[in-house]
Parts: C-alpha cells; sequence; structure tokens
C-alpha cells in the first residue's frame, strides 16, 4: 500500500476536505479530524475516526483520504481497518468459549480472548481431540454413533482418519432444536426480486423440517437405491434448499450444479456423478424475463427430472415422459406420514454431496463430500464468521458451488437463519433485503462489492445490524472493501480461502484479531500453512516469504477421493514432507507479510482466476491463437491489478513474422473476447501485449510465471509515475 504518496491527516485541509466533499460542511469535518487527532497513534486515530465521522453519508473520497492519510508512513506493510474491542470480543463465540475454558485449553497462559487467540490456534493443531470436541458441543452436533476418537493415524488417508466409527446424518443435524434454537424460530427468511416492499418471507424450523420430510418421502417413493446420486440445478431458493437438505436426509447424495451452466457442462457432471434423477425448475425469472432452464436439462439428455413451475403454474410445457411436475411428485406421498420420517444415519465418511472444480471446458474434478464436510463449513463460520445462534447470514451464491451447501450449513448448524433473495445480489433490491432482513453476517464475491460501488445501490440503507462481512472467490480491492466497511459502520471483512475440496477454508481472519483490507490474518482453526521456496520446500513456519502454498494434511473436512482422478497424484505426488507427513498441494501462491498477514497472489500453476472460477491458460490460449493470421503463438496471464482486486487476463502474443505488426491492438482484443465468448461470456481480455517470444524452460514449457511477474511490474511502475 502506497501510504507515502498521501497526505499525512495533520496536513489536511479544510480545502482538501471540500474539494472532496462538495457541499458538505468542510470545517465540520475538519474540527472532527482535528479532535480524532488528539487520540494516541495512527491504529486508535482511525477507530475514532470511523466512530465519530465515517458515517456512509460522507463522500467515499473523504473516507479514502483520511484512511489513507492516517496510516502515511506507518510501519506495518498491512494496516488494520478495523480492530477487535475487548468488550465486544468475550461476546464472541470464541471468546465465550475461552473465558469459560481458556486456562483448561491453554494453561496459565491464557490472558483474554483477544491475546490468547493464537494460542487458540496453535492448540487446535496440537490437541485435535479436545478441541473438535468442543466445537461439536457448543454447535450441539448429535451423533447416532459416537466416533471413537476424533482423530488416528491411518495409513489409507495421507492426513489420518477423522470421527472413525461415528454414524450421524448432516441435514437431520440441521433441522433438529437445541439449547438457544427454539422449533419456531426463524430458519430461513427469503424475498422475490421485484417484491421489494413486499412483507419479507419466513420458514420456522419446524416448518423446514416438515417440508424437508415430505419431500424426503416423495424421493423414497421413486424407489431408487440408498446412496443413488440426485442432481439439482435451480437457483438458491426456498425449495432448493428444501430439496438438498432431503437428499441428505433419505440417504442420497447430491450433485451440485450451477443454473448457469450450458446443456454440455451440465451433461459432464450427470456423467460424472451417474445421477438418476434430477431437479429443476421451468425457467429462472430475472427482471420478469424468463431464462430457460429444464430446456438446458433436456439438451443435457439428462435422467428423470422432477420440475418445478416457477410462476406456479400446474401445466410444464414440454415435460418428458418420464418426467414429473412438482405437484405430481409431491402427491405420490402422504403428507401426515412424512411429519414423522426418519433419517437415513450413516458413516461419517458416506457420501452427502458430489461438487465440481470450477473447471469450465476441461473436465472438472468430481469432489465428493461427506458428512464430515458440513461440519468443517460449519465449524469455520462458528469460529471465524463467529455465526451464532439467532444471526440471519446473507451469501448471495448457487447450490453448484461450495459456497451453497457451505451456508446451508454455516447458518443451519449454529442455529442462526438463512437469508435467501431469489433474484440479482447487484440491485437495490438486494441491498433493501440485507436491511430488511437485519443480516448480521453478509458474505459477498468483490465482484458485488465492486458493482455496488459503481452504482451506489446501498444509498439511504441502514446495515448497522451488519456484524462482519466475509468475501471469498476471487481477490478483493483494498479500495473497494474501505467502502463496504463504510456501508455499516466499519464492520470488519473476514477475508476467505480455501477450496471445494477441504469444505471451507485453509485461511482467514478472525473476530479476535485486528483485519487489515484483502488480507488475512490466521490460517483456519485446525490447519497448518507453509509457503514453499523456489526448491519446494518449506519455509521455517512464520517466516515471512512468497511463494507456493502447502497445507498440513490433516486438515479436518478435506477430501480424502475424487470420483474422477487420483486423489494422491492430484494433491501429495510429489509434495515435500514435514515432520513425516506429506503436505497436502494447493496451488495458489502466498505470501506472508512481515506483521504476521497473508496475502494471496494468484495460481502458482498454469491456471487463472477469473471471475472466481478458475481456468487452464491453455484452453483460452488454444482459442486466441485462432483469432489472426499473423499470431504465432499467445500466453494468458492473470495479472492481479495495482492495489489489488480480481486477475485481469492479459494476453501476450508473439508473431508469425517479427518484422511485422497488428497495427489496431484494441481489434485484437475485440476478436479475442469475441471468441472468449463461447468458453464463458464471463471472461474478458484486459489487454494484449506483443512480445518477441514466450519464456521457455529448458524442456520447452512455457513459464507464465515470468510473464505474470513482468507484466505486474509495468503496471506498478505506470502506476508510481501518475
Amino acid at each position: 500500500m502506497a501510504t507515502t504518496l498521501h497526505k499525512p491527516l495533520g496536513a489536511i485541509t479544510v480545502d482538501d476536505l471540500a474539494a472532496a466533499a462538495p457541499g458538505s460542511d468542510a470545517t465540520a469535518l475538519h474540527a472532527a479530524l482535528r479532535r480524532a487527532l488528539d487520540s494516541h497513534g495512527p491504529t486508535e486515530v482511525w477507530g475514532e475516526l470511523c466512530r465519530s465521522v465515517l458515517c456512509p453519508s460522507v463522500p467515499f473520497a473523504v473516507h479514502r483520504m483520511l484512511y489513507y492519510g492516517c496510516f502515511a508512513g506507518f510501519p506495518s506493510p498491512t494496516p488494520p481497518a478495523w480492530t477487535p474491542d475487548p468488550k465486544e470480543a468475550v461476546l464472541t463465540n470464541v471468546g465465550r468459549v475461552l473465558e469459560a475454558r481458556g486456562r483448561d485449553f491453554i494453561g496459565d497462559a491464557y490472558k483474554d480472548p483477544i491475546t490468547s487467540f493464537p494460542d487458540l490456534h496453535k492448540f487446535s493443531n496440537e490437541n485435535p481431540e479436545a478441541y473438535w470436541k468442543m466445537v461439536f458441543e457448543d454447535m450441539g452436533i448429535q451423533f447416532s454413533v459416537e466416533p471413537s476418537c476424533i482423530w488416528r493415524e491411518n495409513t489409507a488417508y495421507p492426513g489420518g482418519e477423522w470421527l472413525p466409527g461415528a454414524e450421524l446424518n448432516a441435514a437431520a443435524n440441521c433441522l433438529t432444536a437445541k439449547p438457544g434454537r427454539s422449533s419456531d424460530g426463524p430458519a430461513i427468511v427469503w424475498r422475490d426480486e421485484g417484491k421489494d416492499s413486499d412483507p419479507l418471507n419466513f420458514m420456522s424450523l419446524e416448518e423446514l423440517r416438515k417440508k424437508v420430510c415430505l419431500v424426503a418421502k416423495a424421493i423414497d417413493a421413486l424407489e431408487l437405491p440408498k446412496g443413488s446420486a440426485i442432481a439439482i440445478d435451480m437457483p438458491m431458493d426456498v425449495n432448493a434448499v428444501v430439496i438438498y437438505l432431503a437428499i441428505v436426509l433419505a440417504g442420497y447424495v447430491v450433485v451440485s450444479i450451477a443454473d448457469s451452466f450450458a446443456a454440455p457442462a451440465i451433461s459432464m457432471r450427470l456423467k460424472l456423478s451417474e445421477a438418476k434423477a434430477i431437479f429443476t425448475q421451468d425457467y429462472i425469472l430475472r427482471d420478469d424475463k424468463e431464462l430457460p432452464l429444464y430446456s438446458r436439462v433436456v439438451e443435457a439428455k439428462a435422467p428423470m427430472a422432477i420440475v418445478i413451475p416457477v410462476r406456479g403454474s400446474l401445466l410444464i410445457k414440454g415435460l418428458r415422459v418420464d418426467d414429473l411436475s412438482w405437484q405430481d411428485f409431491l402427491r405420490r406421498v402422504n403428507h401426515t406420514e412424512a411429519e414423522n420420517y426418519t433419517a437415513v444415519n450413516q458413516p461419517a465418511y458416506a457420501f452427502t454431496n458430489i461438487l465440481f472444480s470450477s473447471g469450465t471446458t476441461g473436465e472438472p474434478k468430481a469432489i465428493p463430500w461427506t458428512h464430515i464436510t458440513p461440519l468443517k463449513a460449519a465449524a469455520d463460520g462458528w469460529c471465524h464468521m463467529d455465526i451464532r445462534k439467532g444471526d440471519v447470514v446473507a451469501w448471495p451464491t448457487n447450490l453448484g458451488w461450495m459456497m451453497g451447501p457451505w451456508l446451508v450449513y454455516a447458518s443451519l448448524l449454529n442455529g442462526a437463519s438463512m437469508a435467501l433473495y431469489n433474484g440479482s445480489p447487484n440491485s437495490s433490491g438486494f441491498a433493501k433485503f440485507v436491511e430488511d432482513a437485519k443480516v448480521t453476517m453478509l458474505g459477498l464475491v468483490p465482484s458485488i462489492v465492486r458493482t455496488w460501488k459503481n452504482t451506489d445501490c446501498t444509498a439511504g440503507l441502514d446495515w448497522s445490524s451488519i456484524r462482519c462481512f466475509s468475501s471469498s472467490g476471487e481477490a478483493s480491492s483494498v479500495d473497494d472493501y474501505l467502502w463496504l466497511m463504510g456501508r455499516a459502520g466499519y464492520k470488519p471483512v473476514i477475508e476467505y480461502c480455501g477450496g471445494t475440496e477441504i469444505g471451507g477454508g485453509f485461511v482467514t481472519g478472525s473476530m479476535l484479531q485486528p483485519q487489515a483490507l484483502s488480507a488475512f490474518s490466521t490460517p483456519a482453526m485446525g490447519c497448518n500453512l507453509f509457503i514453499l521456496d523456489s526448491s519446494g520446500n518449506p519455509l521455517p513456519q512464520d517466516s515471512v516469504g512468497i511463494g507456493e502454498l502447502a497445507l498440513d494434511p490433516t486438515l479436518f473436512g478435506s477430501s480424502t477421493t475424487l470420483l474422477n482422478a487420483d486423489h494422491q497424484e492430484v494433491y501429495f505426488n510429489g509434495m515435500p514432507e514435514w515432520h513425516g507427513k506429506i503436505l497436502r498441494r494447493h496451488g495458489d501462491e502466498f505470501e506472508r507479510t512481515s506483521d504476521g498477514y497473508y496475502r494471496a497472489h494468484g495460481r502458482a500453476d498454469d491456471t487463472m482466476n477469473l471471475g472466481g472460477i478458475k481456468v487452464s491458460s491453455i484452453e483460452i490460449e488454444r482459442i486466441c491463437n485462432r483469432v489472426h493470421e499473423a499470431i504465432l503463438e499467445t500466453a494468458a496471464i492473470g495479472v492481479p491489478p495495482v492495489g489489488g482486486g480480481p486477475e485481469q487476463l492479459t494476453i501476450a502474443v508473439v508473431l508469425k513474422d517479427q518484422s511485422s505488426q497488428i497495427e489496431d491492438l484494441n481489434q485484437l482484443k475485440l476478436a479475442c473476447n469475441m471468441a472468449l465468448k463461447k468458453l464463458n461470456p464471463l471472461f474478458k481480455v484486459s489487454s494484449v501485449v506483443i512480445v518477441p517470444s514466450l519464456p521457455r524452460t529448458a524442456s520447452n514449457k512455457v513459464m507464465r510465471r515470468v510473464l505474470r511477474k513482468e507484466f505486474s511490474q509495468a503496471a506498478q511502475a505506470k502506476h508510481s509515475k501518475i
């Protein structure tokens, strides 16, 4: 962060504030700023500014000026944008447990929740038996058969075996009333797009349980073998959540398919999972437009489909002979008898959900979740996002991506309500829904925040109920997230990075630690991180450095198998050892800063993250190589922008004839973008650069990492001159 380029707070004048906030009372702002300067230290000054000056109605230019001015010359590379309050810290899930049992876990070294949080993290790795037992007890997890232990060595799994002998049902745990969570309290709150002035819709926990049991009974009436895979391809609304829980409750396996996929992608996922049935809708409604969905499912040659009419009509046009309407599907069972449906308890390692890595045209990895994975998702929410009983949790997503099932489990297993908006999260309608539903934890991807900031669609709304934000999917921008924090009285953003194969995060933040923008303050509980040096060996733990990230294999909830690939080959072969354990490959490049934060630097391999979708460089290059007859070869590079944010796609182009030139690079960029639409309409080339040749290894492999570094340095140098 180039804080030296900004005026220190003491040098900011009334005229500076007037220029940043035309029409505001610059004199009053300046007087408030001078009063805040009486606090001791930049962190304390920034806290006072957040409390007394920087309300949402103050133009963001002032927020930005004061933030950068406050930390101008700050000795740390990652100044905190939020610092925990000791009085609030003891009310968090972790703070409450530490105040009651801190000395049992940490001994006489225990001080208070904030000071001792790093000690608890160390304890979670060194004593997983006690740590995870405590978490399960606090969340109220019920086993039909208790595990013989929490974790034990097992040569079949590089990371050992979790919950051996245990039997449970993750969905049943979501539907169980617990102390502090009554059956008549809300489990889901929702609103449909276009009904922004209507009252909210609520479904109690008991109503949810009855609906899930009814659908589970109806699934049994299909007479599929237990353990069969059943797909869901629909928006994440109330019906989708009910169906998801019903499939798991009844002992079947959910196949998660994003509702944005075209027929070939749907077909591939159905084949990989060997799905026997699929739940879908006739249409997706957006801005009162009907976007076909069932027709895509039919084109994918899906098995038997159960089709929900989105407008409530009893007639669905073009229904195949073996397919069922939602009404006919439910009509097959006695509704009263279904209310007493008995959950199918299964071994902890039984599959509950098949999800897919975010590949595009290539075959994605088919990743099974078990009954253990939901516990990891919920435990992350319990510890890191501080999801408490009675909270309201919103995270715009879809069941086809891991954050969809994560939202189900992280909210319901923690006794919170799930907030669902059936419409675009980029709209003012969603922003108003957050206010009306009194959301306490709002999860996002950075592209949504950027749209809100550009359209100012949150203006005039009261987001004071939010206790924290969380962000995942792609790299965030410092300025965008500074703006976001300011919408809710400067509540923290808990950055969250993980993977479908982990069921949650490996690096994140905490409500008990200072949070810096676009940075991670801690490995997830129960996780050790390792940064590999240029030789592929782990640097000493907690040392400053940058390199490919590797994980301690004993990570609770992480995958142990893949349906269509060799799990050992993908995640472990060729990795270094640490204390006799083979480290687990992840593939991202990370930096550990001198003040203990972590920053993500994109993929270390030849994939990139574009709009939250991981895609191989080779797939993009194959298309771009054909857009102009003068092109010899290309290299697709994801370049992080100056100031942070999602990777921007740069195409390095080598010409067949080095003496010739392509006169209009903008036309070449346009041609690449038109061609890439067939791969994914979300992919967009940011720039095209002509290079004499591509850097290669001795074995002729393209060194895209070298180009990424060159382009990043060039962008930084250009920015510094501005």
